[in-house]
């Protein structure tokens, strides 16, 4: 295991080396492709249901930027299209679960018997499941069965809590940048899905 870890980061420095980019410089253009990327997974997001195909075709396209690979808003937008086909079904079941928390919500507020407890195991399996969610869009790949992609996401959600957490706190800091200014929330999915992938990442090479 330590030698993979040893031999991916020192294909990272090859690379970089090869391309004439220092480590700090690197970082730097990481950081804005995440923003921009950020930005077209909110683009991508705006018919609701499309969400999860948005979060696929994003993280291919940071995928394709650490391995140094030629691709853009083109290569983009073909990713977005494949995974639309099923994708589109996974958006509609979030946006249904959600419906549901909401709804377990209202009944703690009107004071119904066993409320609290209802209400707070529909907000945690939520939580989870938008987990599961982003880490399955993650995973796409153009063909991959996104029945098949959302199995295996629970799956680690339950077995990678540490990488599951890691995942809830880019969720927080979405939430938070929307909350003191929705345009920071923009760029900032671009960073949930980075973090997205170095989960993934980090759980294949456990």
């Amino acid at each position: 295991m330590t030698e993979a870890h040893t031999g991916t980061r020192a294909a990272r420095r090859t690379g970089r080396a090869a391309h004439g980019e220092s480590p700090l410089a690197g970082k730097f253009a990481l950081f804005a492709e995440c923003l921009l990327t950020g930005v077209w997974i909110a683009l991508a997001s705006l018919p609701l249901v499309t969400y999860p195909a948005a979060f696929a075709a994003g993280s291919r396209h940071l995928g394709r930027h650490l391995a140094h690979e030629r691709g853009g808003l083109r290569e983009f937008a073909a990713d977005f299209r494949s995974a639309l086909r099923g994708g589109w079904l996974v958006g509609l079941a979030g946006w249904a679960a959600l419906a549901v928390v909401w709804v377990d919500v209202r009944a703690v507020r009107a004071g119904l018997p066993g409320g609290e407890l209802v209400g707070a195991v529909g907000v945690l399996a939520l939580i989870a499941a938008a987990v599961a969610g982003l880490r399955a869009a993650v995973s796409w790949r153009p063909g991959a069965s996104w029945r098949w992609l959302c199995a295996q996401a629970a799956r680690r959600t339950v077995l990678d809590p540490a990488g599951s957490f890691l995942i809830v706190g880019g969720l927080a800091v979405v939430v938070c940048s929307a909350w003191f200014s929705a345009p920071l929330a923009l760029p900032v999915l671009g960073a949930v899905a980075a973090a997205a992938v170095a989960v993934e990442e980090r759980h294949r090479h456990r």
